[in-house]
């Protein structure tokens, strides 16, 4: 497995980056012991950067796998908190439910625009008073936007900027793959750490995936690459690739037989919130259900969060 120093954090993590997601109620119905084993083997396989968010809802997974190793893994994690008090309790439930002291980067969660960091202030400075104490070791933003991109390249306390792109551009909230390209490039240049998201465009490019890998590893401007990982094949394939290795052909056939989708169960009561927080345009109700486009949809699970009837689910 390669290895890159994240800009200018100093913290060395894996060019796989394992997005856990995927590990979490928003995506599947793991047990404790069947999420934790699927980290596991990632860390086995030598990845050591994990990516997560509170929004995830599945701190107790990574917990627990983390109690089961002695390697030194990089956790990241993000929060949608606005206020300086909103932070801080965000960040004293990841120490607390991740039984870390430190958490190596904590990040803006999705941030849209200059407005929206600029009304993230106070969190931002919560999170630089909680780095002086020592409590994390960088502060980051997520983002689907070239505007924030190139607002954190220029921003001092930003050191991390997890940026969407795919060769497709899906999930690009303004602008274009090219304008994303440049930005991030810029950024990068600037000393940022980089690690990408949404190489497969949330699923959406899995029928293409060998051009989408291609695409994304062969881009210099990552030291990064979060990827999502539910199953143990996933974890194989994706090592393989990373490392440049020939994916068993079993590992292969079985992947390429299984087909992602949202799946709205039967008993959702048509709130219309999972269609209030769709960023894509993708859900709408109709006779008294959410309905899902699957033209629109990237496949992100962030809906389901916002279900009050947990009838969302990635399948």
């Amino acid at each position: 497995m390669e290895y890159n120093i994240l800009g200018n954090t100093g913290l060395r993590v894996s060019y796989l980056c394992f997005g856990s997601l995927s590990i979490s109620p928003l995506q599947s119905k793991f047990s404790l012991e069947a999420g934790a084993d699927i980290i596991n083997l990632a860390i086995d396989c030598g990845v050591n950067f994990i990516d997560t968010a509170e929004f995830y809802q599945n701190y107790d997974y990574i917990s627990k796998a983390l109690k089961r190793t002695k390697k030194d893994i990089v956790i990241t994690t993000k929060s949608y908190a606005y206020t300086y008090d909103g932070m801080k309790n965000s960040v004293e439930k990841a120490r607390r439910e991740l039984d870390r002291d430190v958490i190596d980067i904590f990040m803006l969660h999705e941030q849209e625009s200059r407005l929206t960091l600029k009304g993230h202030r106070e969190a931002l400075e919560y999170l630089q008073n909680a780095k002086a104490k020592g409590q994390i070791k960088a502060i980051g933003v997520s983002a689907h936007t070239v505007e924030v991109v190139n607002a954190a390249s220029c921003m001092d306390e930003i050191e991390v900027i997890h940026p969407l792109i795919n060769f497709k551009g899906i999930g690009i909230k303004d602008g274009n793959l090219e304008e994303m390209e440049k930005a991030i490039q810029a950024a990068y240049e600037n000393g940022k750490g980089i690690y990408a998201m949404k190489a497969l465009g949330g699923g959406n490019l899995i029928g293409c995936k060998q051009q989408a890998f291609s695409y994304i590893l062969s881009f210099p401007y990552t030291h990064s690459i979060a990827v999502g990982m539910k199953s143990y094949d996933e974890v194989a394939e994706n090592i393989a690739i990373f490392e440049r290795r020939p994916i068993e052909p079993s590992v292969e056939e079985r992947l390429s037989s299984q087909k992602r989708e949202l799946l709205i169960e039967d008993w959702c009561a048509g709130c219309g919130e999972c269609a209030r927080h769709c960023r894509y345009g993708a859900l709408e109700v109709k006779g008294g259900r959410s309905m899902v486009n699957p033209n629109k949809c990237i496949l992100c699970g962030y809906c389901a969060g916002y279900c009050p009837e947990f009838c969302i689910k990635i399948v």
